[in-house]
Order: C-alpha cells, then structure tokens, then sequence
C-alpha cells in the first residue's frame, strides 16, 4: 500500500510500515513545514492513504467537502509510537481492504470506517 506519513505521527512509523514493504512518504522526513491542504493534494495526485493524528483533516473532509484517497486519524493512548505500530498493525490486519477512499478513525479499542 501507499502511505503519506504525516509529520505529527512520526518516523518510526514511517520506517515500520515501509520494514513492511508498504510505499511511504514521509512529511518529517521530506517535506517538513508543509500545509495540510498541500498533503491532503499530494495523497491525491500521488495516490497515497494518509496517515495523521490531526483531527483538522476531519474538518476539511466533512465541513468542506475536500476529495481525499484515504485517511487514516489514530486517536491512541499513549500517543507514542509504540502504541501507534500496535494500532496501524492491527488496522492494517484486519481491515486493509476498506482503507482506500475511506476516513478511518483507529482507536487502542476500535476502529471507525467513514464511507464517502
């Protein structure tokens, strides 16, 4: 799968999902400073799931109507990177075939798919 890693979620994410052959981006690492209507324009042109802990992205999706190729918002405890692995891994596990053009909400206990 295609992954834009946002900056807020960190690069050991980054670097677990691409240790498991996954294609990522990550804004930390290359793309440090930039807005989120210009990550939420490169998933699109470039065909990438983002993956955020900004929950502004719900607002540009729901209020404003903005296209996407798929969010994933982690919304865990601790919010670590630990944890974050733990919920991606079980996300991606379980429900890799609904993330394409969906708004996921990944929790330590659920997840919630948002279908356009």
């Amino acid at each position: 799968m295609r992954f834009l890693i946002d900056e807020c979620v960190g690069t050991s994410v980054s670097e677990y999902l691409k240790s498991n052959n996954h294609i990522v981006f990550s804004v930390f690492d290359e793309w440090r400073g930039a807005t989120d209507e210009e990550l939420l324009q490169k998933s699109i042109l470039e065909n990438y799931i983002l993956i955020t802990s900004d929950k502004d992205f719900g607002e540009m999706i729901f209020k404003s109507q903005k296209k996407h190729k798929g969010i994933i918002l982690i919304r865990c405890q601790p919010n670590n990177f630990k944890q974050k692995i733990i919920v991606l891994t079980k996300l991606l596990a379980n429900y890799a075939d609904k993330l394409e053009n969906n708004f996921v909400v990944v929790t330590n206990e659920n997840v919630r798919i948002i279908v356009p």
